[in-house]
């Protein structure tokens, strides 16, 4: 997930993910009047990346990503009422879960698609405990405090896509060359079976 005051500044690093073969870039959503006019430039200026909205909690969040003409949002919390309004709007929007609770609250919604957040904290083994008193899992997407390195582990685990955010940020804590680098090599590794980044930057098997 990319954040920036401005959408316009991330140019440089979508720039970068383009060319590495990413083709799913979420961007976090801030108040700033011009947020969805500059998500809508972006979108033009890289027709190869499929942009979403991050961060997505409040109405008028949501209703920023569709005027932008982003298809979907990814949200850290699981919300009935924002999931009504993007089936409105006509936006995928992905809630957060965290407890057995949450997962099965978003199983009675309808959600084929949550987001596991913040993954970090729970480990890849984690989702598989789940199956057996829940049943068939939603499609689920790991985030939270992942690198390029653990994206591998994760997978093999069960989940069905990891997310990388704060990794690849320049205002992050980790080592951004390193980090960048970890992540060519991995798109490099999965080939054909990476979907690099759907929401929030993801790397998914599918």
């Amino acid at each position: 997930m990319l954040r920036s005051v401005e959408p316009i500044q991330l140019v440089n690093r979508l720039k970068q993910l383009d060319a590495i073969g990413v083709r799913h870039v979420e961007i976090a959503w801030s108040p700033l009047p011009a947020w969805s006019e500059q998500c809508a430039e972006l979108k033009q200026r890289f027709p190869s990346l499929n942009l979403g909205a991050a961060s997505v909690r409040q109405v008028e969040a949501l209703e920023a990503a569709a005027v932008a003409g982003l298809t979907y949002a990814v949200s850290p919390v699981l919300d009935p009422g924002l999931l009504q309004l993007a089936c409105q709007l006509g936006i995928t929007l992905v809630p957060g879960v965290l407890s057995p609770s949450e997962v099965y609250r978003a199983q009675t919604l309808g959600c084929g698609l949550v987001k596991l957040f913040p993954a970090s904290s729970l480990g890849p083994a984690y989702w598989p405990r789940l199956r057996a008193p829940l049943g068939d899992l939603p499609f689920c997407i790991a985030a939270g405090g992942l690198a390029p390195t653990d994206v591998l582990a994760w997978l093999s685990s069960g989940v069905d896509a990891v997310a990388l955010g704060g990794t690849l940020d320049y205002g992050g804590t980790f080592d951004h060359d390193k980090a960048w680098q970890s992540l060519r090599e991995l798109v490099l590794a999965l080939g054909d079976a990476a979907l690099p980044l759907l929401p929030e930057q993801v790397i998914s098997q599918h």
